[in-house]
């Protein structure tokens, strides 16, 4: 979607606000900030977006996309959580206290680790629960993709072109389950397992 937040002092305010409530109501350590798929578009649109980018010398969007992360990452760590976003932050210059998804593959996990970031691993070829399982005619209707039984036994979180102390920053793995074609309980159990046990 092309509308995202604007990088105002007001989006900054209203963020602080969330986050807050948040970290109040959750205990865990990290707080998820997305930073995923963020559209360019409104961005490249806006007097304000330039001024910033020519007041803090950020020489693309790529690089507000990561002055903005780190903006979301200090009030965040204000509250004395740490920050988990998908493997997009990277685009920008974002802090290694930032914890990185390698979603879109193992590269953006090789990366992260690499300048120090951890890593959850759950890269879509392997732990995408909401793709196919099979290309059988009663599999139930599912966004895209195919991740069979033996896609994710084939998964290695820990790649082999990190060094031993790079792959002690993998976290762990994650599989996903996007749930805008799972109607209900049945449907969901129908994609978790027996995925889940192989992972």
């Amino acid at each position: 979607f092309p509308d995202v937040l604007c990088p105002r002092e007001s989006t900054f305010e209203f963020l602080d606000d969330v986050f807050s409530e948040v970290a109040e109501l959750f205990p865990a350590p990290y707080i998820h900030i997305g930073g995923d798929e963020v559209s360019k578009v409104r961005w490249e649109q806006c007097a304000d977006c330039r001024a910033l980018m020519k007041r803090e010398a950020l020489a693309g969007y790529g690089e507000l996309h990561g002055w903005f992360v780190n903006r979301v990452e200090a009030i965040v760590n204000a509250r004395g959580k740490r920050i988990i976003g998908w493997d997009e932050i990277l685009d920008g210059e974002v802090r290694p206290s930032a914890v990185v998804m390698s979603w879109r593959g193992m590269d953006g996990g090789i990366e992260a680790a690499t300048a120090g970031h951890d890593v959850i691993m759950t890269p879509l070829e392997h732990v995408y629960f909401d793709f196919y399982q099979s290309e059988s005619l009663d599999e139930p209707m599912s966004i895209h993709g195919l991740t069979r039984l033996s896609d994710v036994y084939r998964f290695q979180p820990l790649p082999e072109a990190l060094t031993e102390a790079q792959k002690s920053r993998v976290l762990g793995a994650q599989a996903n389950l996007w749930t805008e074609y799972v109607k209900d309980e049945d449907s969901a159990e129908r994609r978790v397992l027996p995925r889940m046990t192989a992972l």
